[in-house]
């Protein structure tokens, strides 16, 4: 018998000394040389004996803090201690009460600074593998057992819309089909997903496993309309006027893309990282010409940025054959807001940092082709309003950059098609929705918002979320015709 199943057998026996003495179980992973050249999944998930032990590391404490630091409320305690005694269909059902979309969660929410931030095991050792563990039961479930309906109220006669097919509207769609609505997510694309489908690369999140999730979603009743843009097939008013929709949740996401404006920006090679990576994820452009859509294959390519996008797309150059694939972050690693696991995945990769360090202007060749990068060095000042140090200029200390290709990752606004069709919407001044968090209420009476149009870009577990909140206000303005913002 190994240690770990000595450990296992033993669960019942062990003191919460000797729980806190088993170390955080390590996920294993594809070989960084090998991945650097494939889009497969770099994280291969536990097997049972692995999540069992970590499971049994938790110490089931009376006030469970991480379920606090879970923006869907998890039952985070119980689901981990049902894969402690190997009951994973037990585990996955409980998960399943609030969130169904569990293999996705598992993989690219930021548990470091959510649930796991607040686990009381991590105050003296390192906290519960939670994301881990809720990946594993969900890949158990699909690879054991076909999709089990949740239990689903009769309909009531309301019809409720929601826009845009991302976290935050599956999320809010799964509570109201159970609750009895006639449900319906109309989304732009051609896929379904969101920023799921078009901005997370297949080597962090499997699209078959995206595309089961959310078939199973429409198996509980939800319907969804693809290629349909809000405020030109049909806008907010005539969905609720003439479609005689009682109530829209808009969860349209933050998909416009910042540019630095800064000379050059518009030459050839130059991508915005929502192009660059709806091109690779959604279109398939990294096996082109079997797919329709090329990208630009370059040996020298530079990432401006720091944030998960900028690693996304860092990442996906150097799959694509770069030799150089740079990151240009005008703060230091410290002040990155991209997870510590997808930094650490990157350098294991051969992806170079230059830190401290920003492009001010692109230069072309005479075919309109970028070709250089003129780069400054920076150095941090006073906290600024995000409280990360300020990035300074230094002056004099500017340099060429030979690049290929250059992508441009530092933040994305909201569709201005949103503001621009429904003038009665208050927005801010950049664009995004103007709603209460706490109840998901817009200025506008029936309308109701939440994820990245709201918040501008956040994170998939934040609009998941904003989606649950309001699928609260909804039931409840529609119970009691009551619209106080």
């Amino acid at each position: 018998m190994s240690k770990i199943e000595e450990l296992i057998k033993k669960k019942l026996e062990l003191t919460k000394k000797e729980k806190m003495a088993i170390p955080r179980q390590v996920m294993p992973e594809q070989d960084a040389v090998e991945r650097r050249s494939n889009f497969n999944e770099v994280n291969l998930g536990f097997d049972e004996d692995t999540a069992m032990l970590e499971a049994i590391r938790c110490i089931e404490c009376k006030k469970p803090l991480c379920i606090d630091g879970c923006p869907v409320n998890i039952d985070i305690p119980k689901f981990i201690s049902k894969i402690s005694d190997g009951d994973f269909f037990g585990a996955i059902d409980i998960i399943k009460e609030d969130n169904l979309l569990p293999a996705v969660c598992g993989r690219v929410c930021p548990q470091e600074v959510q649930c796991e931030l607040t686990c009381i095991l991590g105050k003296k050792y390192k906290p519960v593998s939670i994301g881990r563990l809720e990946r594993f039961a969900a890949d158990y479930e699909m690879a054991h057992r076909e999709f089990e309906m949740p239990k689903v109220l009769p309909k009531n006669g309301k019809k409720v819309a929601l826009l845009g097919s991302g976290p935050a509207s599956l999320t809010c769609a799964s509570d109201l089909i159970k609750w009895g609505y006639d449900v319906t997510i109309y989304e732009a694309l051609h896929e379904l997903g969101g920023v799921l489908v078009y901005g997370i690369p297949e080597f962090r999140l499997p699209k078959a496993l995206l595309k089961k999730e959310i078939g199973n979603i429409e198996k509980t009743g939800v319907k969804f309309v693809k290629n349909f843009i809000v405020g030109k097939t049909l806008t907010v008013d005539e969905l609720l006027n003439k479609e005689g929709y009682d109530a829209i949740f808009i969860g349209a996401g933050a998909g416009l893309p910042w540019f630095m404006n800064i000379p050059g920006e518009n030459l050839n090679g130059i991508y915005s990282a929502n192009e660059y990576l709806t091109r690779v994820n959604l279109m398939k452009a990294y096996d082109f010409p079997n797919a329709d859509t090329p990208i630009k294959i370059a040996k020298k390519v530079v990432v401006v940025g720091g944030g998960n996008v900028a690693m996304d797309s860092v990442r996906t150059a150097k799959r694509l054959g770069a030799e150089r694939a740079i990151v240009l972050y005008r703060r230091t690693e410290k002040e990155m807001p991209a997870r510590d696991e997808e930094i650490q995945h990157a350098k294991e990769e051969g992806i170079e940092f230059h830190l401290l360090t920003a492009p001010i202007e692109y230069i072309g060749d005479d075919d309109g082709w970028v070709k250089q990068a003129r780069c400054i060095r920076m150095e941090l000042g006073e906290p600024d309003a995000s409280g990360r140090r300020r990035p300074i200029p230094i002056e004099g200390s500017e340099f060429l950059f030979d690049i290929e290709l250059g992508v441009v990752a530092i933040g994305n606004g909201s569709n201005p098609l949103i503001s621009q069709t429904i003038p009665d919407l208050k927005c801010n001044k950049w664009g995004n929705i103007i709603a209460d968090l706490k109840t998901g209420m817009t200025s506008k009476k029936g309308v109701f918002a939440g994820g990245d149009i709201v918040r501008g870009s956040a994170t998939v577990i934040l609009a998941m979320g904003d989606g649950r909140v309001a699928a609260k206000s909804i039931d409840k303005y529609l119970k009691t015709g009551v619209w106080e913002t």
